[in-house]
């Protein structure tokens, strides 16, 4: 096996370019000076070498310098977005109870991983909190420093121009027989003009524009943290919750009035609106023909809503996505059924319950199902009181008999049919247990038998009477009503959230497309007597506007201070035009 040595001439070669670099990079600082300062607010990035000994203070410093770099607050903005991945896709408690326990039953075997990664509680979940709180602190702790600097910035005025002007990345020359003074007081006039920032320091116009880049660039940064506390507020003192209203029926805004309500942690209940609102009617119209058939084309809840305890009635119309707002709470349209008016009769004969019992949709076509339950005031033939229980299967267009389906043809009660089955005994509601309203427990009833002996089931038309056997009683289908579901949602911050998105994206805007640029004007008198003039930029970064800024205000100022007769100078022709410097721009071009 033979022993092989690396030559050390090439890493001797590119040390040395290194140095030689180097050098060069301290030189164009000694000659541009505070020219060639940095043009943003970014912190500058520290060697090695400046580094403090990694004590338990230098750890700190340095762990704090990474927090507050735009690259670590980019990963955790990602991580953020990654993390509210799961907490789209997989059910939510904070949202929907119900369909986390069906997801649970249903993916037996990524529940307890799940579980324990807190995927049900995203967003109130440890991790996903770590992530929100780093990434404050990190805008935080970018914004103040660079805040304070931009304020200095604005405070100050533009840096005297460099001795040297050939070493910057934009430059142009030529001889006029104009005073040095005018050149300078023309020069000056110019620049304000352009809505530069300008002023006469020693023989040059120092001018600068551009400024509303960083701007943007801050207010881009102070939008997150508005949109992360908004965020963050909401999620705190929110409420929202459902309510179901047949027509006629009403709804005032207390927590007892919800189907369901969730709210956050620091919510309080005395915080809710005073507001109530009666459901007059609901208007549903459809496509009768075409291949858009059933869809809906008008589909609005007309109300009745007061503000306040003895506020005026006022009328209005909910549409989706048309919202009624009170005080800031949003009532919102979301589903639209029907609800049978049944009424029921004991076996003497007396009227023993009549009401409108809403229906679930179960398709397009809003064929429902439900429970009919009657929990008081009914006694069977022996005089015992018992409760009666209906399983209910309704649809608004019937097909018709023979046509070999219950299911409902169009969303319009242009045909509507109740099919009943009757049961007695226990409903189960003195249980104390809750109970789906739409589901009928038949664990502790027994159904009622016809003639034959099979189960009672019945398709009723308006106006059509089940009989009950054995002198039971009968129930009736008197009519159909409509019902709506409104979600009533109070979301506060929303208008913060929405103000700090668009602020967001202005400033994102005037970080992208604003370029801060720096340019001097210096005129002197040469050895001939002849004013020279010189013109040159520095911008932020590299951009090929520049030259042509360069060379547009070269043009401008030519005309005030003209080329002098003989000189092979002219800003306007080809050997005196603009020219990017072969020089490596100095560190605040990068920037």
């Amino acid at each position: 096996m033979s022993n092989t040595k690396s030559n050390p001439a090439p890493e001797r070669e590119r040390r040395d370019e290194r140095e030689i670099r180097d050098e060069q990079d301290r030189e164009n600082a000694r000659e541009l000076g505070a020219a060639g300062s940095q043009l943003s607010t970014a912190p500058r990035e520290e060697s090695a070498a400046n580094l403090p000994a990694m004590g338990v203070i230098g750890w700190v410093r340095w762990f704090w310098r990474q927090l507050t770099s735009m690259r670590v607050a980019l990963i955790l903005l990602f991580l953020l977005s990654l993390g509210a991945i799961p907490g789209s896709l997989i059910p939510q408690n904070s949202v929907d109870e119900v369909k986390v326990q069906t997801f649970k039953d249903a993916h037996t075997t990524v529940t307890p991983i799940y579980e324990k990664l807190q995927f049900f509680d995203v967003y109130s979940s440890v991790w996903f909190s770590a992530i929100y709180i780093l990434l404050f602190v990190s805008l935080i702790g970018c914004i103040v420093p660079r805040t304070g600097q931009f304020v200095g910035q604005l405070r100050s005025r533009p840096p005297g121009a460099p001795k040297r002007l050939t070493r910057l990345p934009a430059y142009t020359t030529w001889r006029t027989g104009a005073e040095p003074e005018q050149v300078r007081e023309a020069a000056l006039a110019m620049m304000r003009k352009r809505r530069y920032r300008a002023h006469t320091a020693g023989d040059a116009v120092a001018a600068e524009k551009g400024y509303l880049r960083e701007a943007g660039n801050l207010i881009f940064h102070i939008a997150l943290i508005v949109m992360l506390v908004a965020f963050a507020f909401g999620q705190l003192f929110k409420s929202e919750g459902g309510k179901l209203i047949v027509e006629g029926d009403g709804f005032s805004n207390t927590q007892t009035q919800y189907d369901d309500f969730k709210s956050g942690s620091l919510f309080d209940a005395d915080s809710l609106a005073p507001f109530s609102f009666t459901l007059d009617k609901f208007i549903g119209t459809y496509e009768r023909s075409g291949p858009q058939i059933g869809t809906p084309r008008t589909y609005e809840a007309h109300v009745t809503y007061t503000k306040g305890a003895y506020g005026k009635p006022q009328k209005t119309v909910i549409k989706v996505n048309e919202p009624l707002v009170v005080d800031g709470t949003k009532v919102y349209l979301n589903a639209h059924g029907y609800a049978p008016v049944v009424s029921v009769k004991d076996g003497s004969g007396k009227e023993i319950y009549r009401n409108a019992v809403p229906l679930l949709p179960i398709d397009n076509n809003v064929t429902s199902t439900g429970a009919i339950k009657v929990m008081d005031g009914y006694r069977d033939k022996n005089g015992k009181k018992t409760q009666l229980g209906f399983q209910a299967f309704f649809v608004p267009t019937f097909a018709g008999d023979g046509k070999g389906t219950m299911f409902s043809q169009f969303p319009a009660a242009d045909m509507p049919v109740l099919a009943l089955n009757g049961y007695y005994g226990s409903l189960g509601v003195d249980s104390g247990l809750p109970q789906n309203v739409y589901q009928l427990d038949k664990s502790k009833m027994a159904e009622f038998k016809d003639s034959k002996g099979k189960q009672l089931k019945q398709r009723l038309a308006v106006g059509d009477t089940m009989k009950l056997p054995d002198g039971a009683g009968s129930i009736t289908f008197e009519g159909v009503e409509e019902w709506a579901s409104f979600q009533i949602s109070e979301q506060p911050a929303s208008g913060w959230a929405l103000t700090g998105a668009i602020a967001a994206i202005a400033g994102l805007a005037g970080s992208l497309f604003i370029q801060r640029r720096r340019i001097w004007v210096r005129a002197v008198r040469g050895a001939d007597g002849v004013t020279v003039v010189e013109m040159a930029g520095l911008g932020r970064s590299e951009s090929a506007k520049l030259p042509e800024e360069l060379a547009d205000l070269a043009v401008t100022l030519n005309a005030v201070a003209p080329t002098a007769p003989g000189s092979d100078t002219d800003p306007g022709s080809d050997s005196g035009s603009v020219e990017e410097s072969p020089v490596e721009p100095a560190e605040g071009a990068e920037k």
